[in-house]
């Protein structure tokens, strides 16, 4: 790293903390200069002086309008990620956005244009191609270990539905959950979707029928290089948070596990048992926030590509937003980018 790359952070939420924390402890290539959020709370202020943030504000714009400051952070609501996006970049700042960029395509499309404008990185805060799971299933297809690839499938199934408040906002469960599992299918094939049929319905709460959403859903895919793809969602799995994945192809396959507290299984007289996966994504994907800083960090650091950038934020919510229609209309819908 030939210089310490000086961060802002726009948000103080569980999101923000967990960035923060990765920054402190174990990202030695950057540091954090200011934070700022207008409903700044004392927990958040404890934890900000816990990790040494020497800057307060409740203004945004004290982050964007400081010379010293190289990239921000955008860990703020999601109806704010696109605007401040756009004058983070007119400001010529570095971005790291939180997914989505927008529930609206237009408005991302815009975004795109204004830091492509502005000559800045944007790098989207898609995670799990940081996963050392996805990871090696991404390796087995590039290497071609399981030769030709033919099908992708992925479970991803949350321990326990969100607040109904949250899902009155989050754009849905397409647009908020499975929009990780369409980029990691997107991540591991290397090929754009075609055709999406999605499947969705209220099995796990009543409540969400009445917010207008779904917690459950299949999605089949096919991708334009003629694989195929499959994935299966849930908002509430009793045993933990389930998240796998296999890629299978002309000579073989390879399939990832949950991650578990330990690998110890208990064999005795009534039963066999083992540990439930790790409880939910801040412990399951911990490693993987650490390594998605790090590299925006390393891009901008080395003038380099990010690894998820604004196209990925785009064609991502393009095709969580066919599956919406594919499931209002019940018949597969063709996915135009």
């Amino acid at each position: 790293m030939s210089r310490k790359i000086k961060l802002g952070i726009i948000g103080a939420g569980r999101i923000a903390h967990v960035h923060a924390k990765s920054i402190t402890f174990h990202i030695p290539g950057a540091a954090i200069k200011s934070i700022a959020d207008p409903y700044m709370t004392k927990e958040a202020e404890r934890w900000i002086s816990d990790f040494n943030i020497p800057n307060l504000s409740k203004d945004y714009r004290d982050v964007i309008n400081d010379t010293g400051i190289d990239a921000v952070l955008i860990c703020s609501s999601t109806d704010t990620h696109a605007p401040i996006t756009r004058e983070a970049a007119a400001a010529g700042k570095h971005v790291f956005c939180e997914k989505p960029i927008d529930l609206n395509i237009s408005e991302i499309r815009k975004t795109i244009d204004a830091v492509d404008k502005a000559g800045v990185k944007l790098q989207v805060g898609f995670n799990r191609r940081f996963d050392h799971n996805f990871m090696a299933l991404k390796k087995a297809v590039e290497d071609k270990t399981i030769g030709d690839l033919h099908m992708i499938k992925i479970t991803s199934r949350d321990p326990s539905p969100p607040p109904i408040e949250y899902v009155k906002v989050s754009g849905g469960l397409f647009m908020d959950m499975t929009i990780h599992d369409f980029d990691v299918v997107r991540f591991l094939s290397g090929s754009e979707v075609e055709e999406i049929f999605a499947y969705g319905d209220v099995l796990v709460d009543r409540s969400v029928a009445d917010a207008g959403d779904i917690d459950s859903a299949v999605v089949s895919m096919k991708l334009k290089n003629g694989a195929m793809a499959v994935i299966d969602n849930s908002r509430k799995a009793c045993y933990g948070y389930d998240q796998r994945g296999e890629v299978f192809g002309s000579r073989g396959a390879v399939v990832t596990a949950n991650d578990t507290p330990h690998t110890g299984i208990f064999f005795g007289e009534n039963g066999v048992v083992a540990e439930k996966p790790l409880h939910f994504f801040l412990e399951r994907y911990r490693e993987a926030y650490i390594n998605e800083i790090n590299s925006f960090v390393e891009s901008i650091d080395q003038d380099s590509t990010v690894a998820a950038g604004g196209i990925d934020g785009l064609n991502s919510v393009i095709i969580a937003s066919a599956a919406r229609d594919s499931m209002k209309s019940g018949k597969s819908v063709k996915v135009l980018y």
